[in-house]
């Protein structure tokens, strides 16, 4: 079966490989775009595609749900549209693949109900990088003997949201393992606000913006005597698009909404 896509956001960098990779993918069609303001008619229109890319553009979901029928949106777009694209999406009955964050945790409730009562897939994915995904298996792991934990995630300097929801998944799994407690000396006294970073169970969080970088994340692991540390970059955008063509696969077997690429790969 050809699994019928759209594609929200596919003017955006991570948008433009997503459009090329579901172009290739033989058991994939890209059938429509979904954008938020006039740009033209088809993607040849934007001229950040080939000429041959007649795939059509609209303004609403709703419109383009009844012209072209897709089984499957991907979102690549922003957080304050990302909720709306989503829920829209599934009363419509499309599965959302979302790869953008910003979702509120009471939002997050909604959708996952939500899903589940109507039997839809959605995967909403922090990291589609499956490199990025194993270093958050593998730093949930490790937090069960080494607790005492710091993260740096590094991104370009475009990037909106601080930490990232890379950052935040990771926090957040490792906190399954990992008893809430504070770090570092009781008497600590930051001099500089904000010079420790953010605090999520006692854990720092750290976010770096800088031009030149992509998506780069490590996890720092102290015990007495020892550091572990555990890494993952993207080099370019091309990392994430093999996380995308697996999860608008998986979408369409699901019937829930499911939170993290780690809870789709063995």
């Amino acid at each position: 079966m050809t699994i019928k896509v759209a594609i929200a956001g596919a003017r955006g960098k991570m948008g433009q490989e997503a459009v090329h990779t579901i172009m290739k993918n033989h058991n994939m069609e890209l059938v429509s775009v979904l954008d938020y303001k006039e740009v033209g008619e088809t993607l040849a229109d934007t001229k950040l595609f080939p000429e041959s890319f007649s795939v059509p553009i609209y303004l609403e979901l709703g419109e383009l749900y009844r012209k072209t029928r897709p089984d499957v949106l991907v979102d690549l777009t922003s957080p304050e549209s990302v909720y709306q694209h989503t829920r829209e999406a599934l009363e419509l009955g499309i599965r959302p693949v979302v790869g953008t964050t910003g979702f509120s945790d009471e939002e997050l409730k909604e959708l996952t109900v939500y899903a589940e009562q109507h039997k839809l897939g959605c995967i909403i994915a922090p990291n589609f990088a499956i490199g990025a995904v194993l270093m958050m298996k593998f730093a949930e792991q490790a937090a069960k003997y080494l607790p005492d934990i710091e993260i740096i995630e590094m991104h370009h300097d475009q990037k909106l949201d601080a930490p990232s929801g890379t950052a935040m998944k990771t926090a957040n799994m490792i906190s399954v393992y990992r008893e809430a407690h504070s770090q570092g000396h009781p008497k600590e006294k930051e001099t500089l606000a904000g010079a420790r970073g953010a605090n999520y169970d006692g854990m720092r969080i750290h976010s770096v913006r800088l031009p030149g970088l992509v998506a780069h994340q490590q996890v720092l692991l102290g015990g007495e005597g020892q550091l572990l540390t555990i890494r993952h970059d993207s080099f370019n955008r091309g990392s994430f698009m093999s996380g995308v063509a697996l999860s608008v696969k998986k979408v369409m077997e699901i019937e829930r909404l499911v939170y993290g690429l780690e809870n789709i790969i063995d």
